[in-house]
């Protein structure tokens, strides 16, 4: 894992960028669902795939079931984003907001519908304000839903892609005072990490 690992600086430079990216992504939230947002500081990792799921746990704090939302993105850097919601959550939201998807508080469609609604806004938001920080401008694959009550180890498996290293950036955003907090997880692999270790290095020299 030594060859894609990010530096110090690196690191620090993306986790400042993912901090902008971040309040963008608040603000939208927080006029999606009328609430103010929370942050959190965001993490970095480069870790191998095979521990990337015990790694994503550890950083996110869940033990419990989770609705999951994924989205590739790409240009010459490219991954996926993944959105993470506790079940229960979900559900206590739903009845929090002011039912706006009237006669189905509490069913699993509008929990889903919601969950995409803020899947949406944060990937967007995190994601492209990211690549702009970077001088690039991403495409996004369509959302598509990982499960409604998933364990989170099954969000990333490492035998079903073929990375040996994996670059986790994690950010969270939750309501004041409330139970509900949706995690964003970008995954990139071992050519992604490589490319945007080089992005970071352009921008840090321009500075």
């Amino acid at each position: 894992m030594t060859e894609p690992a990010l530096s110090e600086d690196r690191r620090d430079a993306l986790q400042e960028i993912a901090n902008l990216a971040m309040g963008q992504a608040a603000r939208r939230l927080a006029l999606l669902l009328d609430a103010f947002i929370e942050l959190s500081v965001p993490r970095v990792r480069v870790v191998a795939a095979n521990q990337a799921a015990a790694v994503l746990r550890d950083m996110t704090g869940i033990s419990e079931p989770i609705m999951a939302v994924r989205q590739g993105f790409r240009s010459d850097i490219k991954g996926e984003a993944i959105v993470l919601c506790r079940s229960s959550g979900v559900e206590q939201l739903c009845a929090l907001v002011n039912d706006p998807y009237p006669g189905s508080a509490y069913e699993s469609t509008g929990q889903q519908e919601l969950v995409f609604d803020i899947a949406n806004v944060l990937t967007g938001a995190c994601v492209s304000c990211i690549f702009e920080q970077l001088g690039r401008t991403p495409v996004f694959s369509a959302p598509g839903l990982l499960g409604t009550a998933m364990p989170i180890e099954d969000v990333f498996q490492a035998s079903t892609v073929a990375w040996a290293t994996t670059l986790l950036v994690e950010v969270n955003f939750a309501l004041e005072d409330r139970t509900f907090r949706a995690h964003l997880v970008m995954l990139m692999a071992e050519d992604s990490i490589r490319r945007i270790g080089e992005a970071l290095d352009s921008l840090l020299s321009s500075l």
